[in-house]
């Protein structure tokens, strides 16, 4: 269960500074020396304006009006949200404070709260705008492309979920190389979760808007699409950077599908979602493939939890057919699921962990980046497990009473996936 959220009186802060030997002895503690540069490396990305922080940190005055509620959630470790074991495997993108920094805080707020002196802002130069505007292709700014729906769309005010498609072309005439990908929600209060695909068949153009649950929907997914799982987007995971010298290739003549799940609403509203690229060149690039293990891998079928069960369900790939370096890794499963781990079993029988989220959060899941490449050597398999609580002691379950719950795209279903970025080849031992 969540940590009730509230303020420390003032006493229980100094107490805490007065016995934590890990916080700063001699000088005293400021904003702009100490605290700043924390919330600006943990905090500062989701909390601004337009961002999934429910406030702004920019400013001391924004840092102010909240200071003993971030000196609560910073030492109860409810903030900054990182869901993975660090015992169990560290990632690159950790974002996770050290006792140093939340002790910090704590002696900052208790010693009260001084501003300190900003130091001087260095003279920024001007910024350089490049363009390019290849034949029919949306202009590309400083190696950025940001592309939207073509039209807004208007959300139903019928209280359901949705599931849509959206086509947007690029028009792209050559191969583009993707070092990163954002994905930009329209409408943050709705827009639960979104897929990226892409298709250069040419032939879905009439998907657009249309229903997951339209039996014509299917009229349109005949082609096999060039990239079925570009990027996956939910709450935490705004934007994936890929390491030095990996791509996501798009291919020429390139639409993008997105199917965007949309919270239930009783008002009518609209979303314009975006998608944002940042561009390279092809030159010494290696091009990122995606591995997806689904519910059809599940090994102790069928994928059903009773109601009032508790359930733990096994999945298992297939023996690797190549060597391959993981490069991330992204589980996901809906409201009942308690905890997720991943595994590798190599061919001697070793056994190289991959992730393992503990404490499964539906509204805040990540793609995890490995600090190197992973290597799993050819006959390998991955082997994952994952916890459903079906019962009403499960404050997430979202029947109450708890009724059986099997596999679906809506939110009250429940899913078993695990994506994988990888290269092929080994890179380092697991």
């Amino acid at each position: 269960m969540r940590p009730t959220l509230i303020s420390l009186p003032s006493f229980v802060l100094t107490l805490l500074v007065m016995t934590h030997p890990m916080l700063p002895a001699q000088e005293k503690v400021t904003y702009w020396q100490h605290v700043r540069p924390i919330l600006q490396q943990h905090c500062v990305t989701c909390h601004s304006p337009g961002e999934v922080g429910p406030f702004p940190l920019r400013t001391f005055d924004e840092v102010l009006s909240h200071a003993g509620f971030i000196a609560h959630v910073t030492r109860t470790r409810y903030m900054p949200p990182w869901k993975a074991d660090t015992a169990f495997r560290h990632f690159a993108n950790e974002n996770v404070l050290s006792e140093q920094e939340i002790a910090t805080i704590a002696a900052w707020v208790a010693g009260g709260k001084e501003e300190g002196a900003a130091p001087r802002e260095p003279r920024k130069s001007k910024a350089v705008r490049r363009t390019m505007e290849p034949s029919g292709l949306p202009s590309i700014v400083n190696d950025r492309l940001r592309v939207s729906m073509r039209h807004a769309f208007p959300i139903p005010a019928n209280n359901r979920e949705e599931f849509r498609f959206f086509h947007v072309p690029l028009r792209n005439n050559d191969t583009l190389y993707v070092r990163s990908i954002r994905f930009i929600p329209g409408n943050r209060k709705l827009v639960h979760h979104a897929r990226i695909m892409c298709d250069t068949s040419g032939l879905t153009e009439g998907i657009d808007g249309l229903s997951a649950e339209d039996p014509h929907s299917v009229d349109f997914q005949t082609k096999p699409l060039s990239d079925p799982f570009l990027y996956g987007w939910v709450p935490g995971n705004d934007r994936i950077q890929f390491p030095e010298g990996m791509v996501k290739k798009i291919l020429p003549g390139t639409a993008l599908i997105l199917n965007i799940h949309y919270s239930p609403s009783q008002t009518s509203q609209t979303d314009s979602s975006s998608v944002e690229f940042e561009l390279t060149g092809p030159e010494g690039k290696v091009e990122l493939k995606t591995f997806t293990m689904t519910e059809e891998l599940i090994s102790n079928k069928p994928f059903r939890i009773a109601a009032e069960e508790r359930k733990t369900f096994y999945m298992l790939s297939e023996p690797l057919l190549e060597d391959i370096s993981l490069v991330t890794i992204m589980p996901h499963m809906h409201l009942l699921g308690k905890s997720f781990k991943a595994f590798s079993v190599l061919p001697a029988g070793d056994v190289a962990p991959l992730v393992h989220v503990p404490d499964w959060d539906f509204n805040w899941q990540m793609t995890y980046q490995y600090p190197s490449l992973l290597s799993i050597p050819k006959g390998s398999v991955i082997y994952a497990t994952a916890e459903y609580d079906n019962t009403r002691s499960n404050p997430r379950n979202p029947n109450i009473p708890s009724r059986e719950t099997g596999q679906g795209w809506g939110t009250k279903d429940e899913m078993m996936n695990l994506v994988i970025y990888y290269v092929p080849g080994l890179g380092r031992k697991p």
